[in-house]
């Protein structure tokens, strides 16, 4: 992985092979649906995050908080100088998003598997129905990095300023305001369809082939730097819920190296719900 940007932050399925007995890495499935995939049978030894009762503040509509987070942790037998590999459902949706959460709170060292669920069975590498169980650890977690993250009077504030740029990172008929949600989400549609003024349209699923596993840097450079999201720019991304548009945040912050990338995690979720913002169609 070497060709990217940031080398450590991407792992292979042979290099999870060979670690799976490692006790300085822990492997954690982030799954949206645990019932359909991680008690299917998941990588030996990897311990399941739910993403909705874990990795997001029971009450109101945020993350986890710090507290939580160290909590989150120090039940799975993570350490702060432990390798954390993440992997996940829906193509490593849910997974970026963890890995977003993670440096969002400081965590050194942080991986993502190339390929996810998906590539680890296409591989028939092996699968357990085995809930593993780790000592406690101790966790200390930072204070959240608040230039990983675009809240909504943030965007508001920057919009229309030179230098920045936003991705919206969904489907074109989302983009258009043709549907307000995926069709496997109904039930999870905005007021109003669109996209926020300015946008530009870079679906999350070009930056993969079609093992799951990402394009190489040449590749990912051209798609980006052609709709005009260059490195010189400041860079937010959004979908609908923040977990697509953590997979791009991912791509352009880790594997190209863009210095200013933000994930608007309220995504279109909050923006095509707020009274008076501006929408384009």
């Amino acid at each position: 992985m070497a060709t990217y940007a940031d080398p450590l932050a991407l792992v292979d399925t042979e290099w999870v092979a060979q670690h799976l007995q490692d006790p300085k890495v822990r492997i954690v499935e982030v799954d949206y649906d645990p019932g359909s995939a991680y008690h299917l049978g998941h990588i030996p030894g990897a311990i399941l995050f739910d993403w909705r009762k874990d990795l997001n503040d029971p009450v109101r509509r945020d993350i986890l908080s710090r507290e939580a987070f160290e909590a989150l942790n120090s039940r799975a037998g993570i350490a702060n100088d432990t390798t954390v590999v993440l992997y996940g459902d829906f193509r490593n949706w849910f997974a970026a998003f963890a890995f977003w959460i993670y440096k969002l709170y400081g965590h050194q060292d942080v991986r993502l598997l190339n390929g996810g669920r998906k590539k680890w069975i296409e591989e028939k590498r092996p699968l357990s129905e085995e809930v593993p169980a780790y000592p406690p650890a101790t966790y200390q977690a930072r204070e959240p990095d608040a230039r990983l993250r675009a809240h909504l009077p943030y965007v508001l504030n920057v919009l229309g300023k030179r230098g920045v740029a936003l991705v919206d990172v969904r489907s074109p008929a989302e983009f258009s305001g043709e549907i307000t949600a995926p069709p496997e989400y109904p039930n999870e549609a905005a007021q109003r369809g669109g996209h926020i003024p300015g946008a530009v349209n870079i679906p999350w699923s070009k930056a993969l082939n079609d093992d799951d596993t990402f394009k190489d840097p040449d590749s990912l450079r051209q798609i980006y730097e052609a709709a005009g999201i260059t490195p010189d720019k400041e860079i937010i991304t959004y979908c609908r819920i923040g977990e697509r548009s953590s997979v791009t945040w991912f791509v352009l912050r880790h594997l190209l190296g863009y210095p200013n990338v933000r994930n608007y995690d309220g995504s279109w979720s909050e923006w095509g719900n707020t009274i008076g913002v501006p929408i384009e169609r």
